[in-house]
This record gives C-alpha cells, sequence and structure tokens, in this order.
C-alpha cells in the first residue's frame, strides 16, 4: 500500500484548515491564495514519510511539514516578483493579483509563519530542527543568488551548476526528511543519511528537469520544448556540450540562431557531442548515490523505505 499519497492528503487538509482571514486582509490573504492554488506537496510529505519511518507517528510531524510547505510557497513569491512572472500554477501570480510591494511584505510574513509551525517540535530538538531549516533558508537565497549570477556569465562549470542546483532545489528535500527524522527521534547518523538521500534525489530530479525541457514531451510536460535552450540558460546540458564540443559551439554559430532552428540545432548537437547521454549518466549516478544513503539510514519500517526509494526513481525518471 502508497503511503505517500496519504500524507500529501493530510498536509493538503491541515493546509485548507488554517485562518488566513486576518488583518490586514491584505497581508493576510495572499498567503492563503498562494498556499490554495495546490502544488505537489512533495517536501512536507517527505517529512511525514521519515518520521514514519522511524516509527513514530507521521501526524507527529505536521507542524514542521506545514512550515517547509509555507516556506516554499514563500520562495515561489518571491522568485516569481524576480522574475517578473505573470502566471503560477495558471493563476495570477501575487505580485500581478495584488502589488509588488504587497507582494514582498506578505511574502516576509510567510517566512515568520514557517517559523512559526517548524518551531512546533518538543524542546529537546528544537535546536536541531531549527538550525536545520535556518541554514537550508540560508542556502536557497544563496542559490537564488548563484542563478542570477549566471545569467550575466558566458561560462559556468558543472561543479558550480550542481552547488546551484544543490541550494535551489535539493536542500529543501533534504531538509523535510531530515526535520522528520529529527521529529521521530532518529539519530543524527541516521537523521543526516536521510538528507543525504533527500540532496541527491533532488539533484537528479533537476538533471531530470532539464532534459525533460530539452528532450521532454511537450504534450506530457505541459510546455514548448526548448524553453532553456532559447533563454540560454546554462543548464547541465548546455555546459556538458560546450565541454565537449566547443568547436561545433563556434563553427554552427548556434547562438545566432532563433526559434524552433535553434531548439532543433541544439537539441542535435547535445545529442550529437554526447551532452544528453553525459546528462543522462549524472543523473543515474546520482539516484544511486540517494539510494546508498537510504539503506545508511537503517530505518526500521522497511514497507516505506522502499516506498521511498520508487519515488526517487520516479522523481528522476518522470516524463512531466
Amino acid at each position: 500500500m502508497q503511503r505517500i499519497p496519504d500524507y500529501v492528503k493530510l498536509v493538503e487538509r491541515t493546509l485548507a484548515q488554517q485562518n488566513f482571514d486576518q488583518s490586514p486582509a491584505e497581508l493576510y490573504a495572499p498567503m492563503g491564495y498562494i498556499l490554495a492554488l495546490g502544488g505537489k506537496r512533495l517536501r512536507p510529505a517527505l517529512s511525514l514519510a521519515a518520521c514514519e519511518l522511524f516509527g513514530a507517528a507521521a501526524s507527529k510531524a505536521l507542524m514542521p511539514a506545514l512550515g517547509i510547505e509555507v516556506f516554499h510557497n514563500f520562495s515561489l513569491v518571491h522568485d516569481d516578483i524576480m522574475d517578473e512572472a505573470n502566471l503560477r500554477r495558471g493563476q495570477a501570480t501575487v505580485h500581478k493579483k495584488w502589488n509588488r510591494d504587497i507582494a514582498i511584505l506578505s511574502g516576509d510574513a510567510m517566512l515568520v509563519k514557517a517559523y512559526q509551525y517548524i518551531a512546533q517540535v518538543e524542546a529537546q530538538i528544537l535546536p536541531a530542527v531549527l538550525d536545520c531549516f535556518s541554514q537550508t533558508a540560508l542556502e536557497i537565497c544563496e542559490g537564488q543568488q548563484r542563478d542570477m549570477n549566471f545569467e550575466n556569465r558566458e561560462e559556468v562549470a558543472e561543479a558550480e551548476y550542481l552547488l546551484m542546483i544543490r541550494q535551489k532545489t535539493a536542500v529543501l528535500l533534504g531538509a523535510a526528511l531530515k526535520i522528520g527524522a529529527l521529529v521521530a527521534g532518529a539519530d543524527k547518523m541516521a537523521a543526516q543519511s536521510l538528507y543525504n538521500f533527500g540532496i541527491n534525489a533532488g539533484l537528479a530530479f533537476q538533471i531530470q528537469d532539464d532534459l525533460l525541457d530539452a528532450f521532454g514531451d511537450p504534450e506530457k510536460v505541459g510546455k514548448t520544448a526548448g524553453g532553456d535552450i532559447l533563454q540560454d540558460k546554462k543548464t547541465i546540458l548546455m555546459i556538458y556540450a560546450r565541454e565537449l564540443d566547443r568547436e561545433a559551439w563556434s563553427d554552427l554559430r548556434l547562438d545566432q540562431l532563433e526559434g524552433d532552428e535553434k531548439v532543433n540545432a541544439y537539441r542535435e548537437w547535445m545529442i550529437a557531442c554526447g551532452a544528453k547521454a553525459k546528462a543522462e549518466a549524472k543523473r543515474d549516478s546520482l539516484l544511486k548515490e540517494a539510494l546508498e544513503a537510504l539503506e545508511a539510514a537503517h530505518a526500521p519500517d522497511v514497507e516505506l523505505k522502499n516506498e521511498l526509494a520508487q519515488f526517487a526513481q520516479w522523481l528522476s525518471h518522470r516524463d512531466r
């Protein structure tokens, strides 16, 4: 029996019960709005899974799990402002529905709310939980800044890119799992192993995201293929392609092409030079490291451990 879908439902129900009908409405209404737009709720679900993995009731980690989801949505509000995005999950972004100042302030308040939820754990583990969450929040900011810095650079090294996606994407998955394990009473080594599982699964997830953007089926992915190519983003595919075949980059003048012609030319180049195959190999290597870390946690709930392994497999090889 699959338990992660049940954790997602529990998170959804509990989020729906939270009261954002407070004054001033301009501060609180955007919080309820962004949280009601939906999402996979995978991060808080992983916290609940990690808690039950070590023998405690999943509900014991529910409040800190909500904190992780509120923090994630806070980061989306601010990301949308920086990206000047108009839509989030098919609906108007907070700064478009209200205005930029309201979005900034409401986002700040969401960060405070996230800490209030996170702090609802037993006193003896509160310092460790807060330390993990605070370090994660700081790293996510670092990752966002690195990503913005890359926009103004011609070259980005593989190690730099992996650090950026680790901070922007993977650390929150790792923190969600580690906090759930700490709430359950897991020892530090087990909680760290679960954190490492989340980090490597998150890295594999982001590399698969790069692959899907370039080579995924638009009908399944839900967006036009090649968006990263058209925006000249320094994805792992672009980094590997330049590394493996720099001459083609100069000779073909790929950067001067536009539209579908540009996307098709880049895709052919990435396949021919081996960048696609190298990215797939890196993804699979990270998945292997994730599964080894999961085993190293020595969790007593073997059934749930196997479900988490299947989840990581799906995360890194999904087709949408």
